[in-house]
């Protein structure tokens, strides 16, 4: 029996009825005061809070939200996710991320039956780290590897950039670099940088056949060659990837090769071997912590109550701002400089997991699905974008994420550089505040004695922006486990609404194909026959 379409729902009608008998002209400045508002619209978890009181909607918006995702069998999904069933269903494949985090998954899934394999990647993957970080990992001329580089795109670098930039202030006996364009200036930058003897290079693609990687590889490997004429492959290549025949054709030994598998998706990837770069950052005891972190959310998403569940709550929240308020664009906003690469993270997470039309059925979808997610530090984007989302003609949602008030400035400097450190912090948590509130109550916000300055149209604020804010405890490798399992499980969670497949990416196939043939035209006077624009372009580049 087919699934009902999602827009006849019983409980996404109640949801229209709603917006339009309660919701629709309510502005937030009206509903954040209803009593109790904050109880009712906030979670906390060991490690992290999560306020989603700045959003367009009531305690009966929640409950009916709640009553869509039980008329959508989202309980269901879950445990599908969790035992190994082929959630990804155009692949028929499981989506098994949650397992590289976990020990203990029932004895009578297929989740059960894959987790030796982990086990063994990661003791592997282990002795690596320690030889590299001992010291004890040579290259081909007897010294010890100083710096590591990482050669991947797209899961196998966004993930791992983002974390070691996290923990960047966890000090560490190798440099970690990272390479992912194809245009070669970011290859030559570093390269001019490094020491052949003393650079080790992490081949890390699924596939082992992504164009973009494979050419950064050559690259690299030419480098070395020009300097070392001997053991280059064992001494100065580490393989990362779900193809070891592909790997051993490239010239990779066996025992420099680390797998993971089909049913882990690129970009879930980096809770797996993909994660070396983390392990070699923060050692292998700091990589399961990580781990940790992330199966901590793991517990929660499954065992806690979807009213009291945060990433049911932010994916409904975001289906509420996307198909009844009708706002289609996504600002991740983190005030702490070293979440720097979350939003880029977070781009591919999001919008290669939902940016789909056609549903599970192979339908058209009716309805919106995923909305542009972009964002940046918010102190940066306070001083750039921050004025469209103040006063410019789009709606928007907001994620804004801040760390707890910190005590850990460890300059080794005097008392008055660490008090003022201290006052920085103070203001970038104010900024982060203050900017949520704006956006919530516009006008509103103006204090009594400053609203004669701000007697003019151009100095008006709307407001009635709706935004979580999400605060943690600290930056660690816990909690940043439990940030990103969150976003992934919120991300299910959408999916699930939807009656899409966040697990595949077909969309991102054809280009490649297309790619690959057009790069035979442009390396070669091949007679290839394209558009009127296309042909124009490469006989403007050959030329």
């Amino acid at each position: 029996m087919s699934q009902p379409a999602l827009t006849s729902l019983a409980s996404w009608q109640k949801l229209s009825a709603h917006y339009l008998s309660t919701i629709e002209g309510k502005h937030l400045s009206n509903l954040i005061h209803s009593p109790n508002r904050i109880e009712q619209f906030s979670i906390e978890i060991p490690g992290m809070y999560v306020d989603f009181s700045k959003n367009r909607m009531q305690v009966e918006t929640l409950e009916l939200l709640a009553a869509l995702a039980e008329e959508q069998n989202l309980a269901s999904w879950i445990k599908k996710l969790y035992a190994g069933d082929k959630v990804n269903d155009t692949e028929e494949r499981a989506a098994l991320h949650t397992v590289l985090r976990s020990n203990k998954i029932a004895d009578s899934s297929y989740a059960a039956s894959v987790q030796p394999l982990v086990n063994a990647e990661f003791a592997k993957m282990e002795k690596m780290v320690g030889r590299v970080r001992s010291g004890h990992w040579r290259g081909a001329t007897g010294k010890a590897i100083t710096d590591v580089v990482n050669i991947g795109v797209g899961g196998s670098d966004l993930g791992p950039l983002m974390i070691t930039h996290a923990l960047q202030t966890i000090k560490s006996p190798v440099n970690i670099h990272f390479i992912s364009s194809i245009d070669g200036t970011q290859t030559s930058n570093i390269l001019k940088q490094l020491d052949q003897a003393t650079t080790l290079f992490i081949v890390a693609s699924k596939s082992f056949s992504t164009i973009d990687t494979l050419s950064n590889a050559k690259t690299a490997l030419n480098w070395l060659q020009e300097r070392l004429d001997k053991h280059v492959f064992r001494q100065h290549f580490i393989g990362i990837s779900a193809n070891p025949k592909k790997m051993s054709e490239w010239g990779i030994v066996e025992q420099n090769q680390l797998l993971f598998w089909d049913w882990v998706g690129g970009r879930y990837s980096m809770w797996s071997t993909i994660g070396l770069p983390i392990a070699l950052k923060i050692g292998m005891d700091g990589f399961r912590e990580f781990l940790a972190g992330a199966e901590a959310m793991d517990r929660h998403f499954a065992e806690a109550e979807f009213r009291q569940n945060i990433p049911v709550m932010l994916g409904l929240i975001d289906i509420w701002n996307v198909n009844f308020l009708d706002i289609h664009q996504k600002a991740v906003l983190p005030y702490d400089a070293r979440l720097k690469y979350l939003p880029s993270y977070l781009t591919q997470l999001v919008m290669e997991s939902n940016g789909k039309s056609v549903d599970r059925q192979g339908n058209t979808v009716n309805y919106k699905t995923c909305p542009i997610l972009w964002g940046e530090v918010g102190p940066n984007a306070q001083h750039a974008f921050y004025q469209l989302l103040h006063q410019g003609t789009s709606e928007v949602m907001s994620d804004f994420i801040a760390i707890g008030l910190r005590d850990d400035f460890n300059t080794e400097s005097n008392e008055a550089v660490e008090q003022s450190l201290l006052e920085q912090h103070q203001l970038t948590l104010a900024n982060c505040f203050a900017q949520s509130r704006v956006l919530m109550l516009g006008d509103d916000a103006i204090p009594e004695n400053l609203q004669s300055s701000f007697d003019s149209p151009f100095k008006h604020y709307s407001g009635n922006q709706p935004s979580n804010t999400i605060i943690l405890d600290e930056i660690s490798a816990n909690t940043l486990g439990k940030l990103i399992a969150l976003y992934e499980h919120k991300t299910f969670v959408e999916s699930v609404i939807w009656s899409i497949n966040p697990f595949d990416q077909w969309g991102v196939e054809l280009g490649k194909l297309i790619a690959n043939e057009t790069k035979k035209a442009l390396s070669d006077d091949v007679a290839m026959k394209f558009d009127a624009s296309t042909e124009a372009l490469i006989k403007r580049v050959k030329r």
